[in-house]
């Protein structure tokens, strides 16, 4: 996923308002604290010019919350046909994790990223969803994305894992991917839905692995 240069951070709303030279100082301020508002420039002054202004003059409600919001497909008929479709398989919990995504409409495989050792499937759904945004904002489409993860999803809303397996060297390159994931999250305002793949009513998801 594509990864972007120097930013700076302004944060309106946080446990210390200010302006950060990077992200990870900018999240030591927005973790944890409800109502965080927060946003990326690309120079310093601009970052000045938006900290001395409100907030809502640059923040974009759009992309940054109702492209956000799960959109569930519950009494939908069918899928939306155009659209990403993002999935997982884990072969051992932790164990061998792939992770893909294809067009819904005819299951042509778009990416497919993997094996990575001592994963899990929850962390390969997060990667997949991540993976499917960027991919889709850097051709400028804006259609939804699709997966069946509603942990993942969620993950994605709260820009933010949930997860018990812990780092070490077997995995490194994994959660060197996830770091990566997180901070593309918010550095990248999206307006792609995300959709939660209904499969009692439409069967498995078409970028299912299908090794069950």
């Amino acid at each position: 996923m594509p990864m972007s240069g120097s930013k700076f951070y302004v944060v309106w709303k946080g446990k210390n308002p200010g302006i950060y030279d990077s992200w990870q100082e900018c999240e030591e301020q927005v973790r944890g604290y409800e109502g965080a508002v927060y946003k990326s420039f690309p120079t310093r002054e601009a970052a000045e010019n938006a900290f001395a202004a409100d907030h809502r003059d640059f923040i974009n409600k759009r992309s940054s919350q109702t492209a956000m919001d799960l959109s569930v497909s519950r009494g939908r008929s069918s899928p939306v046909w155009e659209s990403l479709s993002v999935d997982a398989a884990c072969k051992g919990n932790p164990g061998i994790l792939e992770y893909r995504g294809v067009w819904t409409k005819n299951g042509e495989e778009v990416f497919r990223e993997g094996p990575f050792p001592e994963g899990t499937v929850n962390l390969g759904e997060f990667l997949a969803i991540v993976h499917g945004l960027a991919f889709l904002q850097k051709r400028g489409l804006s259609c939804p994305v699709y997966s069946d993860s509603r942990t993942a999803l969620k993950w994605v809303k709260d820009r933010a894992i949930k997860t018990k397996l812990v780092r070490g060297p077997a995995n490194l390159e994994l959660f060197g991917l996830i770091d990566r994931a997180l901070t593309w999250l918010h550095e990248h305002p999206h307006a792609n839905q995300l959709l939660k793949w209904d499969t009692v009513a439409w069967g498995e998801i078409p970028a299912d692995f299908g090794r069950k």
